[in-house]
């Protein structure tokens, strides 16, 4: 069945990449509603659907825009609802990116536990992969496949020069127990090299060693929680892209250095292979 929040639930912060301070209110919303964002600091509030149609850019984070209307940096977000198992529900933000807080989805799942899960009376469209999709760009890659496992199992490769990183796989079954203790606590990274180039071509204005992980000469600038904290970071980021398709999708999807561009286009994809399936039934 879909679910929404029991109760309302707001946090606020710096943003990553712009450097202001905005707050964020989710509140619960009716079946079939979806995850949807609402500009309130903009002339008549207008909404920004949380579908992979809506995707803008995905430099370094998600934008979702309809219209003159977009919200940046949402997939930390959308992975704790997707994780959590929050089907519905209205995202109400007073400026144009959400607060980046620790760099992670801890604080935004701990919000969803406290204010609850209630069911509705309505089933959530459901995608069982039938078919392989792969999505490439040169040595990067994300492919879903079709699996005899019940729900969906997630695994991710990254592959860094630097040692400390090197190469690094995850992978696990999506329970919200598992999500809430060994993904969503993991924080964003980067290498300190590209920390002036990135801030000089206008990004992660509101960046610090409070909500990313740091990588310099000598290692780590602030220890990781986990050898693999980046890896699972970056399905962390997958499965906020894969919110995207409105769906609960049931396969294995195997990702390899891929990133947000990649994880966008095969939710496009899925939600064509769902829309195949439903119109064959029809």
């Amino acid at each position: 069945m879909q679910h929404t929040l029991a109760e309302p639930f707001t946090l606020s912060g710096v943003t990553l990449h712009q450097g202001v301070h905005t707050c964020v209110c989710v509140l619960p919303a009716p079946a079939n509603h979806g995850r949807v964002f609402t500009r309130v600091d903009l002339p008549d509030m207008p909404r920004v659907p949380a579908r992979a149609i809506h995707v803008r850019t995905t430099t370094l984070s998600t934008e979702l825009a309809e219209g003159q209307a977009a919200v940046r940096t949402v997939e930390h977000l959308l992975a704790a609802l997707y994780g959590m198992g929050i089907d519905n529900c209205s995202i109400e933000v007073d400026g144009p990116e959400l607060p980046i807080l620790d760099g992670s989805a801890r604080l935004y799942t701990e919000a969803i536990r406290r204010s609850g899960r209630v069911a509705q009376q309505t089933r959530q469209p459901v995608l069982k992969i039938s078919e392989p999709v792969t999505v490439l760009s040169g040595d990067r890659s994300v492919i879903a496949l079709p699996t005899s496992e019940s729900g969906l199992r997630l695994s991710y490769a990254i592959d860094f020069a630097h040692a400390e990183i090197g190469s690094q796989w995850y992978s696990l079954r999506l329970e919200p127990e598992v999500f809430a203790s060994e993904v969503a606590p993991a924080r964003t990274f980067t290498l300190l090299e590209q920390v002036e180039y990135l801030r000089a071509r206008g990004l992660i204005q509101g960046g610090s060693l409070e909500c990313a992980l740091v990588l310099g000469p000598q290692g780590w600038l602030t220890p990781p929680a986990w050898p693999n904290e980046p890896v699972r970071h970056k399905l962390l980021d997958l499965v906020g892209d894969l919110s995207l398709t409105g769906l609960q999708l049931e396969g294995h999807i195997i990702a390899y250095k891929a990133g947000h561009d990649l994880h966008s286009q095969l939710a496009g994809q899925l939600i064509e292979q769902y829309e195949r399936n439903y119109a064959s039934l029809r």
